[in-house]
């Protein structure tokens, strides 16, 4: 299996910053791709922004030039930098991982870190 674990939620005022982090462990062969993904209560699950291994990014219009998304190939980890945030980023927080396991590649999801932007 793969365990992703997230850290770095909480609350902070419109215009703040936070980061968040994840670390993937357990038993696969490489992470294809590695990011992050939200939902707002009542609405679908969104991407935010994701990495592949070779560091190239993809961002939601929504959070582009406020967010920065990079990762470390060695230590199977991700980082989201999110800046000028705003009351509408406020969601639960996903951290996701396309991996390559022995019979192919799967997706995994984190447990979740809640992101409340209010004053």
């Amino acid at each position: 299996q793969v365990q992703l674990v997230e850290s770095g939620g909480g609350l902070v005022q419109p215009g703040g910053s936070l980061i968040l982090s994840c670390a993937a462990s357990g038993s696969f062969f490489s992470i294809v791709v590695m990011g992050w993904y939200r939902q707002a209560p009542g609405q679908q699950r969104e991407l935010v922004a994701t990495i592949t291994s070779s560091s190239s990014p993809v961002y939601a219009d929504s959070v582009k030039g406020r967010f920065t998304v990079s990762r470390d190939n060695a230590k199977n980890t991700v980082v989201l930098q999110m800046g000028s945030l705003k009351p509408e980023d406020t969601a639960v927080y996903y951290c996701n991982a396309d991996v390559t396991r022995w019979g192919g590649r799967q997706i995994f999801w984190g447990q979740g870190t809640q992101v409340t932007v209010s004053s």
